[in-house]
């Protein structure tokens, strides 16, 4: 496994690597702490392509004032372990001077998709991952680029700018992983005391609630988000930041009296929820066959 911490060697690297003819290029974007959700993307990675990259980078224009950059879990020795039992073959890790020389004065905006859920939330966040996502797709040049549906409108916002921008990258989606009690993988997760890491249960939970709900004759969006709240806000210490019912991967908003039995298009139900001083998301898709 090759580790380039620079812009020049990783090009030397892919480069050197694609000798002897057009190779596909599999590519996985994380800032890093890395569990069994991102190897879950590395090995998809892995199997559809000949070469394999995964970053590092724990990316400073995604965070707003007072987040959490500075604390944001970090252990190089175990995610190059965990890289390299993946079978990945680059792993690009950039200090931020490398990725920002120079004060950025290019923006990288997805407008509409931006500003509600985590957008609403964390004024900026989005134009952050548009920015850096932009400039390691043009580095690394992947023909498939692997994000998990934990942050589903992070995957909307990046299938956006692919095509608008025309990006020549396939966005392939992939499900969360999640504990056995439910809970959703996140590097966040670490931050939790056993209290809130047992309460958190309850965001997995409320969604496969829903999904009785949702099937439900009487259930409209408007009920189906107070049920959900209320099931949330039966443990003691969540405290939600949103709970929204859209059409996905619009992220249009549905009318509260649409009945959620006759949706006719997928709708995402995505959620934030605080727990003390942790922020954790999680959300599930569902189809109008009853699918999820």
């Amino acid at each position: 496994m090759i580790i380039a911490r620079t812009i020049v060697d990783l090009k030397e690297h892919l480069y050197a690597l694609s000798e002897g003819g057009r190779r596909s290029i599999g590519y996985v974007p994380t800032m890093g702490y890395l569990h069994e959700g991102h190897a879950s993307l590395m090995r998809e990675a892995k199997s559809h392509n000949d070469i394999t990259v995964l970053s590092i980078f724990v990316n400073p224009t995604q965070f707003g004032p007072n987040e959490d950059l500075d604390r944001y879990p970090r252990d190089e020795e175990r995610d190059l372990k965990l890289a390299d039992e993946c079978g990945i073959n680059i792993v690009f890790l950039p200090a931020v001077q490398e990725m920002y020389p120079r004060p950025s004065k290019t923006s990288v905006i997805v407008s509409g998709l931006t500003d509600r859920l985590c957008g609403a939330s964390r004024p900026g966040h989005f134009d952050g991952v548009g920015l850096v996502v932009s400039k390691l797709f043009h580095l690394i040049k992947p023909d498939r680029a692997y994000f998990g549906m934990k942050d589903a409108q992070q995957v909307a916002v990046i299938q956006q700018m692919v095509d608008d921008l025309n990006i020549d990258t396939v966005i392939v989606p992939c499900p969360t992983v999640r504990e056995p009690d439910g809970l959703a993988l996140s590097s966040r997760n670490v931050y939790l005391s056993a209290e809130h890491r047992a309460q958190a249960v309850v965001l997995s939970q409320s969604l496969a609630q829903a999904k009785t709900w949702i099937e439900e004759e009487a259930t409209t969006a408007g009920s189906l988000l107070s049920l959900v709240k209320d099931r949330i806000e039966s443990v003691p210490d969540a405290v939600i930041d949103y709970v929204e019912l859209l059409q996905y991967p619009s992220l249009d908003p549905l009318n509260e009296h649409e009945l959620t039995h006759k949706l006719e298009s997928p709708v995402l139900l995505a959620m934030a929820v605080k727990f003390g001083t942790t922020r954790l998301i999680d959300n599930s898709l569902y189809h109008p066959s009853g699918g999820v």
